[in-house]
């Protein structure tokens, strides 16, 4: 199984990574192109782009100028210990040892605006541009033009080692979107988190982020191989629900936020 997760908007460049274990960004040959085009921008552009504070569109047109081709500890982090977001709260990478982390390496993609897939342990530069951006390029009005089908494409790569492949997707409906569902050969499977409300059960936003990581988490310290496996998540108070789910949808629900 592959687990699609998206990256978060806060970083942490400030805590010191626990593993040396790295590698290289797999698509820095268009993450370079990205950064040209956002070069070209003035802050207010920035600002108005991405509808960012003054003070953060400051901080990321810094962000760009500073961008370089080449990684190193200096100046990246393993993309999986830089995010620090709510899914990250739930996957909580810092706590997993090597052997954890390199089973993430080999199931877990984070998608990416300005990196297309990152895995876990790929160098990551600190950046900002969403995947909804609707950032012109030479390949189209947005995101999801200038990347077309090459995520599919890598995903598919991935797949083939396996005999049955599964993309399990943990993923927000903005960045999944980048994966053309057309060219994408293995199945997908979708989880979906909701917590009891007054009038039904719901998806709340921040809950789900954290339960997409708390997933994540559970699949690497059970050493998960399959679907039905997925079933058995019980973390922070979540329960697999048959009833509201189908093959490749599956719905896991909360009474009360543990």
């Amino acid at each position: 199984m592959l687990f699609l997760i998206s990256p978060a908007k806060a970083l942490d460049y400030e805590t010191p990574p626990h593993v040396t274990t790295h590698t290289q960004p797999l698509f820095v040959k268009q993450s370079s192109e990205l950064i040209e085009v956002l070069r070209e921008k003035t802050p207010l552009q920035i600002s108005q782009l991405m509808k960012l504070s003054d003070a953060l569109s400051g901080l990321n047109v810094a962000r760009y100028e500073a961008w370089g081709p080449k990684f190193t500890a200096k100046n990246a982090k393993q993309a999986v210990l830089a995010f620090d977001g709510d899914v990250y709260g739930g996957l909580d990478a810092k706590t997993l040892d090597a052997a954890q982390l390199d089973w993430l390496q080999q199931h877990l993609c984070i998608l990416s605006g300005l990196y297309g897939v990152l895995r876990p342990l790929d160098w990551m530069q600190p950046y900002r541009l969403e995947m909804g951006t609707r950032l012109q390029t030479g390949k189209g009005s947005n995101l999801y033009q200038f990347w077309g089908r090459q995520i599919a494409e890598y995903l598919n790569e991935r797949a083939q080692a396996e005999l049955t492949p599964v993309v399990v997707n943990l993923a927000s409906e903005e960045y999944f979107k980048v994966v053309d569902r057309k060219a994408l050969v293995p199945r997908v499977v979708t989880c979906v988190f909701e917590e009891r409300k007054a009038d039904g059960y719901k998806v709340i936003s921040f809950m789900a982020k954290r339960a997409r990581g708390l997933m994540v988490r559970y699949a690497v310290t059970h050493g998960l191989t399959t679907p039905e496996q997925l079933k058995g998540f019980d973390l922070e108070g979540y329960r697999f629900v048959p009833v509201a789910s189908s093959t490749d949808r599956l719905v896991f629900r909360r009474e009360q936020k543990a």
